[in-house]
């Protein structure tokens, strides 16, 4: 018996790790074929071993989501721990009586092992409730599962119970085969509660039957544990064996923020003198770097980016999950193709157009030269319809929220990038925003002429930049301020540039603006994928910037202040960039500005992506809020990290929205069943995209009635100088605001 058992047990490992280790080989090779990864990855020891401890080990996204988030990290620990029992299996084919050295003869160990294959059993349960009241039958494209291969997943739970009660019989059986003689020599035997359970109901089955049973359970168990290998390996829960290399390879702190320049084997392509060959973005799967197609292939198919999404919660076709599904299933399909010999590729084309047009992985094929994107919409060939692509607000949503650190944004702007710049490919009404920058550098095509146009209102001189003769900031300015395109040109972001610049004056700040030296800091071109524009503007502020001596600069605009302070260093501009509402609280607490006047009204908060979400600045507006006497905060049902988009990011401020519901319609919604009278934001595209969100509520009459959109500092304003209140609702013979305490 002991030998045939030896024989099986071996047998199998040798042809089932063959299985595995050929198809891992194999994904190798696919990932080979793609590009370099960028530099700054590896060599981060203490980054990589922190993300690896707080991410992989404690779980730290999955327990976000509280129930599945602790179901899956008693999964987690429990598999590591069953590491144990699978060790004290594969040395049973070898000894009878093996056991692992040291802590092989702790009672406290067959206690643990049996633990957490208990716990394994209660996640499954936990997992089957979840998946059933979350079925996409039950909830249609609501539901987070909602296209991911749910057959797998059951299979997947399936086997986990299978691995749990093989190795809980293998080890009941194995104590009495061992305890015979009643000296309790097995190791495990006083701690191993579920295995003596086990045993003692095989106990009246005699010696014989329990040394048979032994040997078919454990073969049965290890047999299952490496089939469930195999099968790893050829589905979706090859993220087990590839989240590791994930997260350690992930862009830190966090892959929101900058954007990646475009890079081309593995080196950044010089917009000033591009190679010839230099990749203009991602216009095929292997495109891509290898860390890239690491993504596609770690993805869970768990549908929390789906779940948090803005696009696809409005109607529209774009969900993360299903983007990274498809592209991981292309890069499957295409696999041949990709890993064939050169000079064999024109002998085999042929036989490989009919292997690539055959779904390896997932529902979907496609010929191996089919575009990842294609402006024609839907099709004909496109892997990535261009409304997916386009339907993209990058608010980073996904990336928040995926507990394996895949980076949604930079694939869908690196296809963007190529659509544009390789193909011209885009949004027409897009078109004009891009033209505009490029003649006019704002947005609005409404030219320099009128940077300064907002500071006309003001009760006092504003500072700028090379009208007393000079070309540096002088010695006694604090910060240079500044305005943005949307502050400069936009009427209603005016107000809040206004606000800004008065309550610094009222602070004792003193200030500077760049007047007709400012130009758009290039967000929403290098959102929209046009890299080259952005460079261009990019290069001319830091120009203007490191010329005028700029240090510290404080901005309104959670775009901005994004670009400013992550993208600029990647080409030269290297400040201490604030945002308004943290410089602002700031001020407040240091009591250079003092909320007197009382404001009586209900506010409630939008975090705009850009500035919470991104950058983590989710504290400074709202002590600002905090600060204002009979202001009463209330906060939205999605907030913080988990805000919902207002719709404008990702140059969606300038394309039209014709699929699905509008998102800035679904937010403001959100913010009117507060009953608010403000509805307050701390970026100049949230504002506007709310106020015409309630302004649409209003004009239908289901809501918005008195409902004001407004930026935090305007609050602020009211209270520290309520006679420059410039609010519709405002009166007009405002009281002036008290003398603050000095």
């Amino acid at each position: 018996m002991a030998t045939v058992k030896l024989v099986l047990g071996l047998g199998m490992t040798i042809v089932l790790l063959g299985i595995a280790g050929a198809r891992l080989l194999y994904l190798y090779r696919v990932g080979r074929s793609a590009q370099p990864i960028e530099p700054g990855r590896v060599g981060r020891t203490g980054d990589i071993a922190r993300a690896e401890v707080v991410e992989v080990a404690a779980q730290r996204k999955l327990l976000r989501w509280t129930a599945p988030g602790l179901a899956h990290l008693a999964v987690f620990w429990g598999f590591i721990v069953l590491v144990l029992t699978i060790v004290e299996g594969f040395g049973a084919l070898f000894s009878p009586t093996f056991h692992i050295p040291v802590i092989g003869t702790w009672p406290a160990l067959g206690f643990i092992e049996d633990l957490f294959a208990v716990l394994c059993l209660l996640a499954v349960v936990a997992f089957t409730v979840i998946r059933l009241r979350e079925s996409p039958r039950e909830h249609g494209r609501s539901s987070r599962f909602f296209g991911s291969h749910l057959g797998v997943a059951w299979f997947t739970l399936f086997m986990i119970v299978n691995v749990v009660w093989t190795l809980l019989l293998a080890r009941g059986a194995q104590i009495n085969v061992q305890d015979v003689d009643g000296t309790d020599n097995l190791p495990f035997l006083e701690g191993a509660f579920v295995s003596q359970w086990i045993a003692s109901l095989l106990e009246p089955l005699g010696e014989t039957a329990n040394e048979v049973i032994e040997t078919v359970a454990l073969l049965l168990a290890l047999g299952v544990l490496l089939g469930f290998t195999v099968f790893v390996t050829y589905s979706k829960h090859l993220h087990i064996l590839l989240s590791l290399p994930n997260v350690a390879l992930a862009r830190r702190p966090r892959a929101l923020g900058a954007l990646l320049p475009v890079y081309s084997g593995g080196t950044a392509v010089d917009f000033e003198d591009p190679g010839e060959d230099d990749l203009m973005g991602v216009g095929k799967v292997e495109d891509f770097t290898w860390k890239g197609l690491l993504d596609f292939g770690t993805c869970t198919e768990c549908g929390r980016c789906q779940s948090q999404c803005p696009a696809w919660n409005t109607g529209k076709p774009l969900s993360p999950k299903l983007l990274i599904m498809t592209l991981r299933d292309h890069a499957l399909a295409k696999g041949p193709w990709l890993t064939a010999a050169e000079e064999a590729r024109a002998g085999l084309d042929d036989e490989l157009q009919a292997l690539a047009s055959v779904p390896l992985v997932g529902e979907t094929g496609y010929a191996t030269e089919s575009p990842l994107a294609a402006y024609t919409p839907h099709g004909p060939d496109a892997v990535i319809d261009q409304d997916v692509l386009w339907s993209c607000t990058t608010c980073g949503a996904c990336v928040e929220q995926c507990p394996v650190d895949i980076e949604h944004v930079d694939h869908i702007v690196d296809m963007r990038r190529y659509q544009v710049l390789m193909e011209s490919a885009f949004p027409e009404e897009a078109g004009i925003m891009l033209t505009n920058l490029e003649h006019a550098a704002d947005p609005w095509g409404r030219g320099v002429a009128q940077r300064l146009q907002w500071t006309e209102p003001l009760d006092f001189d504003v500072r700028v930049l090379g009208d007393d003769g000079g070309t540096t900031i002088p010695d006694d300015v604090e910060y240079l301020y500044w305005v943005g395109c949307a502050g400069a040109l936009d009427e209603g972001a005016q107000r809040t540039a206004r606000a800004v610049a008065t309550l610094l004056h009222e602070a004792g700040v003193e200030f500077m603006v760049l007047g007709d030296a400012e130009s758009c800091t290039g967000d929403p071109a290098r959102r929209m994928g046009h890299e080259y524009l952005f460079q261009m503007l990019a290069t001319q502020n830091v120009e203007v910037l490191n010329e005028a001596g700029a240090k510290r600069i404080v901005v309104t605009c959670a775009h901005c202040f994004n670009t400013l302070r992550n993208e600029y260093p990647q080409v030269g501009g290297h400040y201490e960039v604030v945002h308004h509402t943290t410089l602002l609280s700031r001020l407040v607490a240091e009591r250079r500005l003092v909320p007197v006047a009382p404001v009586a009204r209900s506010v409630t908060y939008h975090d705009p992506c850009y500035l919470g979400r991104h950058n983590r600045v989710f504290s400074a507006p709202r002590e600002v809020l905090g600060s204002v006497p009979g202001l009463t905060l209330t906060e939205m049902p999605r907030t913080r990290e988990r805000s919902f988009c207002c719709g404008a990011g990702g140059a969606r401020m300038w394309m039209d929205e014709d699929l699905g519901t509008r998102i800035n319609l679904d937010r403001t919604d959100e913010a009117l069943a507060l009953s608010p009278d403000l509805v307050a934001a701390a970026c100049p595209f949230c504002v506007t995209m709310l106020g015409d969100g309630i302004a649409q509520r209003r004009i239908e009459g289901t809501a918005g009635d008195g409902v004001e959109a407004v930026d935090i500092a305007e609050v602020l304003l009211r209270s520290v100088r309520p006679d420059l209140d410039e609010s519709p609702s405002a009166p007009a013979d405002s009281t002036p605001a008290p003398t603050p305490p000095q």
